[in-house]
């Protein structure tokens, strides 16, 4: 991941409604969920929602696959894991003191 797209999706999870459709992506695994799911259970209307995903999609942060009449959104695990990467490529220099106990919070969460 170069810089712009680190700027994109980082601006696309700037936003709550943006980060909690993110997050709630991340929790429903590989199938995702449709659109109107999402809208529904973040509570937030249907046309939001709408710009919402667009945003996000177009950061690469998620990506959508048609299914009949609906769209189904899913978390990009290798735009997540891009970004991760991006932001932890400079740290401590790979001091393991530093670096061991941030890999130990990954694997708990």
């Amino acid at each position: 991941m170069d810089k712009q797209n680190a700027l994109s999706a980082l601006g696309a999870l700037s936003q709550e409604s943006r980060l909690d459709v993110f997050r709630l992506l991340v929790r429903a695994g590989d199938n995702g969920l449709a659109a109107g799911d999402i809208a529904a259970y973040l509570n937030v209307r249907q046309n939001t929602m709408s710009t919402h995903l667009g945003i996000l999609t177009r950061a690469g942060m998620i990506h959508r696959k048609r299914e009949g009449r609906s769209i189904r959104y899913a978390a990009n695990y290798d735009g997540m894991r891009g970004l991760i990467v991006f932001l932890m490529s400079d740290c401590c220099r790979g001091v393991p003191e530093i670096v061991g106990p941030l890999a130990d919070e990954f694997a708990r969460a």
